[in-house]
């Protein structure tokens, strides 16, 4: 098998390939396919949601256009005197309930429930006055009255928004997750988490406040929330001192004092001035299964066992090679890069981005690594899905001696629930990637 692990570019969204030409409204800011993997959802920095149907007429997993629509404007707090931006931080599908689709969408502040459905107008095609093609006269007796008549004229996509919850968080929230029970989702802020139920928008319930009476003992912030993917009263919030905790909504109403914590803090004898910062968990996802996390930090990808807090199952190094450029990532604030990571829905591979437009695909079980770029120009002057670099050389010996562009990043991306199937976000264009 080559390089490319049997992976191999399918399709891609966006037209500008210039960088340089880019709007920041444009940039992709999350990824997210729904339950069956029909849909597929996109939110950008200006504020729009993208929807993506698969095309049925097709063999491959292959996507087109479904419907597009404002999620959020941008806002001024004037309590406050801050801009709230109109950029979109996560998506969640909910479960059908009919015909319609339900998903989440945030910004800093608000958090909305959109129902997308498909609407049939109708006109009135007959009446007294017209029948349909020209005037009538005026009828002569009530026996040649007539009922007015409607056909059908046309069928659009309409997005109404459902649900508003604002007024909950005072600071940023980064991340929101629907529960296994389709009823509540919790949204999470630096300092709080929240539980909600879907149907009612102006109550929430504060489940974790990590907030100390006085601001400068503050010592960590929380960086992700996420619920059990089978088990409805547990969930996990992470920090940036590099733990994750989990916690159960059976033992208290406030969940500050968690069930079960997962540390794997950095050897005090390499510690540097930048340690705690590369130590921040970014991210950190459930397996399919419920027994695994998988967190992300700057430099690795971390595997625990829920049922082992001792030490991680696995650490893999993804940005190894950008050891030694610390201090140029610092300066140019990438050291703050808020990178994601995935399950594959089977639970034996994982996946992460990377500089350069370059994402990795991980074995669970095995040493597999597979490197591939998410990148237009790549596509133009190679065959797809070779995975060969300059001189022939391997991505991967690319990705690691070559001068990266660190404008080019892999910050979103989403696996298909079923398929070995995955949609990656690199700035203003969506990379579509399915393994043979």
């Amino acid at each position: 098998m080559d390089d490319t692990g049997g992976w191999r570019f399918a399709q891609a969204f966006g037209d500008k390939g210039d960088i340089e030409e880019i709007t920041e409204a444009d940039i992709i800011s999350a990824v997210e396919f729904d339950s069956t993997g029909n849909f597929l959802a996109t939110g950008d920095k200006g504020g729009r949601v993208v929807l993506f149907e698969r095309n049925q007429t097709k063999k491959t997993c292959e996507y087109k256009f479904y419907t597009e629509f404002q999620s959020h404007e941008p806002e001024f707090d004037y309590l406050k005197s801050l801009e709230i931006e109109e950029k979109i931080n996560k998506i969640r599908w909910c479960g059908r309930q009919n015909q319609a689709h339900f998903l989440l969408s945030t910004n800093d502040k608000t958090i909305k429930l959109w129902k997308v459905f498909e609407k049939t107008l109708r006109v009135v095609s007959v009446t007294n006055h017209f029948d349909g093609q020209r005037p009538l006269p005026p009828p002569t007796s009530p026996h040649h009255l007539r009922l007015p008549r409607t056909m059908q004229h046309d069928t659009i996509i309409a997005a109404v928004p459902r649900k508003i919850y604002a007024n909950a968080h005072a600071y940023h929230i980064h991340s929101i997750s629907v529960n296994s029970d389709q009823e509540t989702y919790i949204s999470s802020d630096d300092l709080r988490v929240n539980l909600w139920n879907l149907n009612v928008h102006d109550q929430s319930f504060n489940i974790v406040d990590i907030k100390p009476q006085n601001m400068e003992e503050l010592t960590e912030v929380i960086t992700s929330a996420s619920f059990h993917p089978l088990q409805c009263n547990l969930f996990m919030y992470t920090s940036s001192k590099a733990s994750i905790r989990l916690a159960d909504m059976r033992e208290a109403a406030l969940c500050s004092q968690h069930s079960k914590r997962f540390e794997d803090p950095p050897d005090p004898a390499t510690t540097s001035f930048f340690s705690e910062i590369i130590s921040s968990i970014s991210d950190a996802r459930f397996s399919p299964d419920g027994m695994q996390i998988l967190a992300r930090d700057y430099l690795t990808l971390k595997l625990w066992d829920v049922r082992n807090e001792a030490r991680p199952l696995r650490t893999i190094s993804v940005h190894d090679h950008l050891r030694g450029k610390l201090c140029d990532l610092y300066e140019n604030d990438c050291i703050f890069d808020k990178w994601e990571c995935i399950w594959g829905g089977d639970g034996r591979q994982v996946l992460t981005g990377s500089y350069h437009n370059y994402f990795r695909v991980y074995d669970t079980e095995g040493d597999r690594d597979v490197v591939l770029q998410a990148d237009k120009s790549v596509l133009k002057t190679k065959k797809p899905g070779l995975g060969a670099g300059k001189g022939g050389r391997s991505l991967r010996e690319v990705m690691q001696t070559e001068a990266l562009d660190f404008n080019k990043k892999i910050l979103h991306a989403s696996w298909h629930p079923r398929e070995a199937t995955v949609a990656i976000a690199a700035t203003n264009s969506l990379f579509v990637y399915s393994a043979a």
